[in-house]
């Protein structure tokens, strides 16, 4: 609908799959800190709440990005900024996504090997999703594997498998 209601809110927390790790975005930072208390209060293990001080509702490479992590039942606040992790700092002009197919060529290309800004902001959000889910140390380490991830053509073959199986699934509907 263009504007942002409650459900944008709601959404991520009514996850019926009863997600104990997740990594959540939010475009005001003043609710940074609540959506933390409701994601401890729902018994999340590991999460990660965030927002780019450049308005963005995720790790952003433009601004330094806020976070409030979440780890079994406390919370620690910091700020990290892309310099820190070994990433350049953006303008966010330059990861502006656009139209379907727009996009899908940025990520066929992401995936053939392309360096540049998207790759950096896939690679820092990328990192934050394996820290939360235990998959890395750190998020210098998650950027590393998501790296190798995205070289390695695991990435590619992944989202492959999806759009196959998600195209199975919608040719057995019934009519």
């Amino acid at each position: 609908i263009g504007i942002r209601t409650v459900f944008n809110i709601l959404g991520p927390l009514t996850n019926p799959a009863g997600a104990q790790a997740q990594l959540l975005g939010v475009p005001d930072a003043g609710l940074g800190p609540k959506m933390a208390e409701v994601l401890k209060l729902l018994g999340s293990h590991h999460s990660m709440v965030v927002h780019g001080d450049d308005g963005l509702d995720e790790l952003t490479l433009g601004a330094p990005t806020r976070v409030w992590e979440v780890l079994d039942g406390a919370t620690e606040t910091y700020t990290i900024s892309p310099e820190e992790l070994g990433l350049p700092h953006v303008a966010i002009d330059d990861i502006q996504g656009g139209g379907p197919e727009d996009n899908a060529l940025t990520l066929r290309q992401l995936f053939d090997g392309a360096d540049g800004p998207v790759r950096d902001v896939v690679l820092l959000n990328s990192a934050a999703v394996m820290l939360v889910g235990g998959v890395a140390a750190d998020l210098k380490g998650g950027i590393a594997l998501a790296r190798s991830v995205i070289d390695s053509g695991e990435a590619r073959r992944r989202v492959e498998g999806l759009a196959e199986l998600s195209q199975r699934l919608g040719d057995n509907r019934p009519d």
